[in-house]
């Protein structure tokens, strides 16, 4: 199970989280977002990454020729399309899409389908809100066929990312509140002890 942390606004979080053991980065080009972060800063700290480390940028409903500069512009590796962004859109961009899908009680999981070739990211469902509500939604809901192939986002943290490995198995968690001072700013003490958590479960010796 691989690790993304989002919401990344300077180099010493950057760092911090590819130090301890993050495999993705997320930077946040959304204006609206409490965790945005300019694109001439973020070019300037991805510059300071150690290799291997990859970089997605999140973006909400943006022109398609911004988001191909961007990624362009700083090499990402990903882009994450967490708005009301379509299949045909997601096909428009010259990287690969993750695609964030919002998940509430009547979510249909069959529209991740009509998505081709992008990797579902499931985060929780808040009215008026693009993500980042540090909530936790059903996981029961998610089917089996899908649960290997996600990234599993809302309200993952170091108390509930056991039960996610355990339980759904995704390749990846996407963290980004519970690892935070303030929105915007890692907490040094939350990340080394959600990646030391992260580590016991790849090595198989983390406690029930």
């Amino acid at each position: 199970m691989k690790s993304k942390v989002c919401g990344i606004t300077n180099a010493e979080d950057a760092l911090l989280c590819a130090e301890s053991g993050a495999d993705f980065l997320g930077f946040i080009f959304y204006a609206k977002s409490k965790r945005y972060v300019d694109a001439e800063i973020a070019a300037d700290i991805v510059k300071l990454l150690p290799a291997g480390t990859l970089k997605v940028g999140v973006f909400v409903n943006a022109p398609a020729d911004k988001i191909n500069a961007i990624a362009e512009k700083l090499k990402l590796d990903y882009v994450q399309l967490s708005g009301d962004e379509s299949p045909d859109y997601a096909r428009t961009l010259n990287t690969p899409v993750i695609k964030a899908f919002r998940v509430g009680e009547s979510f249909d999981y069959s529209v991740i389908e009509k998505y081709y070739g992008v990797i579902p990211l499931l985060d929780t469902f808040a009215e008026g809100a693009y993500g980042g509500t540090g909530k936790v939604f059903s996981w029961d809901t998610i089917p089996s066929d899908l649960r290997t192939g996600i990234i599993l986002s809302g309200g993952i943290s170091v108390d509930n990312v056991t039960a996610a490995y355990r339980q759904i198995g995704p390749m990846a968690v996407d963290i980004s509140s519970s690892l935070e001072l303030f929105p915007g700013k890692k907490d040094a003490d939350k990340v080394k002890v959600f990646f030391s958590r992260i580590n016991e479960l790849r090595q198989g010796t983390a406690q029930p």
